[in-house]
């Protein structure tokens, strides 16, 4: 293992943690909106003996800064210029969430970036803006700050709602100090950014290979949902982890991690 403190970029924008050699295949993690780059150390562990592992603070999480407008694409184009400061080509992209979101939108506006991409408990669509449903989706979440409550208080609650059976004990705890540390800034800003959100006609131009990895137990991205995903995307593997809800690589890391390695070794990079 290389290193796993947080490192900054050399624009200073972006904060990021790291281990692995460099030079050795890239493979790049993207939390969700409760999440940081340091809800992925576990993965980064597991896997530096192969690859160089980095996993991003997106725009507003840890010591990234924010951007003056949060959008999918703004936060697309962001990830491109981390991906330019950290001086990796063809990573394998690994987007949870929000990040898979993300990835999606990268791949759409520069197909070629990735070797390969792993879609872990994401969604194609967040809907029309003004929808009802996504309309009360984000007044759910953002209601009780709008109240004054805070992360800290909210976050025990935020992260019970997202797990599924038997989640590890020292994975809640990540997860619980994730959410609290998010800025409620942050937390609206992504929360808004969901909305309009739709790529379901972009799938089929995902060209890399592609695992979607899904929850049976999850509520924010069911697994019905994304298994149809997958019958969109040309080289797509689609995987389901039993008993499992959102936050799958901090729930069941061994399950999430042999999945994920599974994966690479069936589509391996090359170093660079």
């Amino acid at each position: 293992m290389a290193d796993t403190d947080t490192l900054t970029t050399g624009d200073g924008r972006f904060t990021y943690q790291a281990a692995g050699e460099i030079g050795a295949p890239p493979l790049v993690f993207l939390h969700g909106i409760g999440g940081a780059a340091r809800a992925w150390r576990d993965q980064l562990d597991s896997l530096d003996n192969r690859y160089r592992t980095i996993a991003w603070d997106m725009p507003g999480y840890g010591g990234s800064q924010p951007l003056e407008t949060a959008s999918i694409a703004t936060l697309a184009v962001a990830l491109k210029d981390f991906l330019a400061q950290v001086n990796v080509e063809k990573p394998t992209l690994v987007g949870h969430s929000i990040g898979g979101m993300i990835v999606q939108q990268l791949l759409a506006t520069d197909p070629a970036i990735a070797h390969a991409v792993v879609l872990a408990q994401t969604s194609p669509a967040f809907g029309k803006a003004d929808g009802d449903w996504q309309q009360a989706f984000i007044a759910a979440r953002l209601g009780p700050l709008e109240r004054g409550e805070t992360m800290q208080q909210l976050a025990p609650t935020l992260v019970s709602e997202l797990v599924g059976d038997d989640p590890a004990p020292r994975g809640l705890e990540i997860a619980r100090d994730c959410m609290a540390s998010v800025p409620e800034a942050t937390y609206k800003a992504m929360m808004l950014a969901l909305l309009g959100f739709d790529l379901r006609g972009a799938l089929k131009d995902i060209k890399v290979p592609t695992l979607l990895l899904a929850g049976s137990k999850d509520t924010n991205a069911p697994a019905p949902m994304m298994q149809k995903m997958a019958t969109f995307i040309p080289q797509a593997e689609y995987v389901e982890l039993q008993g499992v809800g959102h936050l799958a690589n901090l729930e069941r890391p061994l399950l999430f991690n042999a999945a994920l390695a599974s994966f690479l070794s069936a589509h391996p990079a090359s170093e660079q």
